[in-house]
């Protein structure tokens, strides 16, 4: 299978760490050219050295707030000024904070709304006139509370399905551009994200967290927590030239966990 990725340029959000760093990877390894973002520099410029070393894909990088408008606008400008397009956009985000609805004010919901829904927005805006060129691929990265909502965290549960109505709104607008555009959804992971929420439950009920990973294991058929390589071969496969028919459709990666048809 010829996934055609050499030379594409492409976006990665929240590259730094986790499934953005293993995206970014991947993307690399197949010779795509790649844009890193994040708000930590430091751990951009090691991401970077060690994708270079792939001697693949050019890599580059930029710090990046995404909840900034300002950030999102300079960070297309220096994708275009080194690599000339953009073929592909991975938005990507952290989590929000954990919590029920009684213990989030209006703060919360805001700065939820700004990181996990309006940045999507924001990169696909500005990306958009480049990926009309000759046609492209946007994946939005959610969670699989977009199938089943995760106690304490209505967050989550909230802005990630309004990740699916834009892709899924978007599929239908975008197609005349050729641009595909769908909704990836991990299940448990293994990232610092869902290490930070075993922690969460693991304080809330009173048990050891190796007894608590144990417990969301046993919920998985395959009995363990995905890996972000394998998350990020899924993606792979959706931004590149084998996929040409896939568009407004949400996949969860998940290990068979959710039972939702």
């Amino acid at each position: 299978m010829d996934l055609n990725l050499d030379g594409k340029t492409a976006i990665v959000v929240a590259s730094s760490q986790g499934l953005g760093k293993a995206i970014a990877t991947q993307l690399v390894k197949e010779g795509a050219n790649v844009m890193l973002a994040s708000r930590s520099e430091e751990k951009l410029k090691n991401v970077q050295s060690e994708l270079s070393a792939f001697n693949k894909g050019k890599v580059s990088y930029l710090q990046t707030d995404i909840t900034n408008k300002e950030d999102i606008e300079a960070l297309i400008k220096h994708t275009v000024d080194m690599f000339g397009t953009i073929d592909i956009l991975v938005n990507n985000a952290g989590g929000p904070p954990a919590g029920t609805f009684d213990q989030l004010d209006d703060e919360a919901w805001q700065g939820a709304f700004e990181l996990n829904l309006l940045s999507y927005i924001r990169m696909i805006r500005g990306a958009l006139p480049y990926l009309q060129k000759n046609g492209g691929k946007i994946i939005n990265i959610a969670s699989s509370s977009i199938k089943m909502p995760l106690p304490g965290l209505i967050l989550s549960n909230t802005f990630r399905l309004g990740i699916v109505g834009l892709a899924k709104t978007l599929a239908d607008e975008l197609a005349p551009d050729n641009i595909l555009i769908n909704t990836v959804a991990p299940g448990r992971i293994a990232t610092d994200r869902v290490a930070h929420l075993d922690q969460v439950n693991a304080e809330k009920l009173g048990k050891p967290i190796e007894e608590v990973e144990q417990m969301f294991k046993e919920t998985i058929p395959l009995k363990r927590y995905g890996t972000p390589e394998e998350f990020a071969n899924f993606v792979t496969f959706l931004v590149s030239d084998a996929n040409t028919y896939l568009t407004g459709q949400a996949y969860l990666v998940d290990g068979g966990m959710v039972k939702a048809i």
